[in-house]
């Protein structure tokens, strides 16, 4: 028997060497290029050729695997480092910073993430005679677990289909409910369940996230927030540090900041009018805000992002 499992095992760890050599294949073959490109709907592709400093952005429910390289997220003061023999899961819309570690012209950094739909994640459960999950209503929504053997097939299978489009239309919706069965089979079912949650203190804090993303350019009441969501003050601090890893007026002015970001670097305009639109009426102290909490004053952040993508796609 121990000779037999020492094969097994072997076997399992030579398949996922192959696999993770198709992916890096098949992404670098995809993207040739430094960038993001969603190569199927709710499927994108990473590709970095050095090591980066902060990349800030809000992530919604997803997966994300990689294929090369190594990557450190952070959720307000926690980190979470995840190379190729882990998976990094994402259950609700959270501002993030990531790190790119390990990457080189030679082998670059090479990722993928995958959006997962709560009517997915719902649909997936109730076939596989998953209940709701009770109680731990505080689970942090991101953590980083072992790519086993079977999500990482999955994840290959999905993959493959790019070089299939004719198939692509119909396989690809069952292998993404495949990945979804997979996650909730593995070590971080109970965070992937708690999408699909209908009540409970966890799915009143998504609510409220919800509500502050899109209503992030408003001056928000925290108060009023946590009595709509039926919560005593210290209690909605509470829950909602616990699944964002932030106040919720920490997690706002992330929110703010990030989008001041994206216009200045997509519409060309400058920081004061990027600061108005986001909520901010004193340019000085969206100024100060900004280096605070994303390092450098507007302006020079802007530049050194646009710097970094021209470079990139020399």
């Amino acid at each position: 028997m121990g000779h037999v499992g020492h094969e097994k095992s072997e076997r399992g760890t030579l398949w996922m060497q192959l696999g993770r050599e198709e992916l890096v294949e098949r992404i670098a073959r995809a993207i040739p290029k430094d960038g993001r490109v969603e190569v199927m709907k709710g499927l994108t592709f990473n590709r970095f050729s050095s090591p980066t400093g902060p990349i800030h952005a809000v992530a919604q429910p997803c997966l994300c695997v990689m294929a090369q390289g190594s990557k450190e997220v952070y959720l307000g003061e926690n980190s979470y480092r995840y190379d190729p023999c882990q998976y990094l899961l994402v259950t609700a819309g959270l501002p993030l910073v990531g790190h790119i570690l390990q990457a080189s012209a030679e082998q670059p950094y090479l990722g993928l993430r995958l959006l997962l739909d709560p009517m997915v994640v719902s649909s997936v459960m109730v076939e596989a005679g998953h209940a709701a999950p009770r109680g731990r209503g505080d689970v942090r929504a991101i953590d980083v677990s072992p790519l086993s053997a079977d999500l990482l097939d999955a994840v290959v299978r999905l993959v493959r289909l790019l070089d299939a489009p004719i198939e692509a239309p119909v396989l690809a919706p069952m292998i993404t409910r495949e990945i979804v069965y997979r996650l909730l089979m593995g070590n971080q079912s109970v965070r992937l369940r708690h999408i699909a949650v209908l009540g409970g203190h966890r799915h009143r804090i998504i609510r409220a996230v919800k509500r502050i993303q899109e209503n992030y350019d408003q001056s928000i009441s925290i108060e009023r927030l946590a009595e709509e969501h039926g919560m005593s003050l210290s209690g909605f601090h509470h829950h909602f540090k616990a699944v964002t890893g932030m106040t919720p007026l920490k997690f706002q002015k992330q929110l703010q900041l990030q989008e001041a970001r994206r216009l200045m670097l997509s519409e060309g305009i400058d920081a004061a009018t990027a600061g108005y639109r986001v909520g901010y009426n004193d340019p000085s102290h969206f100024n100060r805000e900004y280096k605070r909490l994303l390092g450098q004053p507007p302006m020079r952040d802007v530049e050194r992002l646009r710097n970094a993508t021209r470079e990139r796609t020399v």
